[in-house]
């Protein structure tokens, strides 16, 4: 007699592939300026520290080449704050003092990226669309001296 399985048939990829997957899904458009601000003698410094490395990245500020980002570093023994301020004039603010780097781009994802509206489709990708319904429309033909005889109907 054998135990049944449970549990996952396969691993997780891993704290880095879930913080690239929550990387690729930022968008920035709607940001006018990020600020980060934090005191380097806090005990949880370092995933604020790592978001603001991750946030600096080109692929990221390319989203919005006229995002701002900002870094405050303060010695006050306050908590780090990440704050975004959006072109509608609303701010958005992130204590990030018990907070995961993963938590905090998952955060920004659910409430930043979230109020970009889709992208329309391009049409490079309305070419595509066309070919692929032509090529799935395609019947056969008779060649001309050929011995077999197709049936169209």
């Amino acid at each position: 007699m054998s135990i049944p399985f449970s549990g996952s048939r396969s691993r997780s990829g891993g704290l880095i592939s879930a913080i690239a997957k929550q990387l690729k899904e930022i968008n920035l458009k709607l940001v006018n300026k990020i600020i980060v601000q934090f005191d380097p003698f806090h005990k949880n410094i370092t995933e604020t520290r790592k978001f603001l490395f991750y946030i600096s990245s080109p692929k990221i500020l390319n989203t919005n080449p006229f995002c701002a980002l900002k870094t405050r570093v303060v010695c006050d023994r306050s908590e780090p704050v990440v704050t975004f301020d959006l072109l509608s004039g609303n701010k958005i603010i992130f204590k990030c003092g018990n907070l995961s780097t993963l938590d905090i781009l998952q955060y920004c994802n659910k409430h930043v990226s979230s109020l970009v509206p889709p992208p329309e489709k391009s049409p490079k990708e309305l070419l595509l669309e066309k070919k692929e319904k032509k090529k799935k429309k395609k019947k056969l033909r008779q060649k001309p001296f050929s011995k077999k005889r197709h049936v169209i109907l």
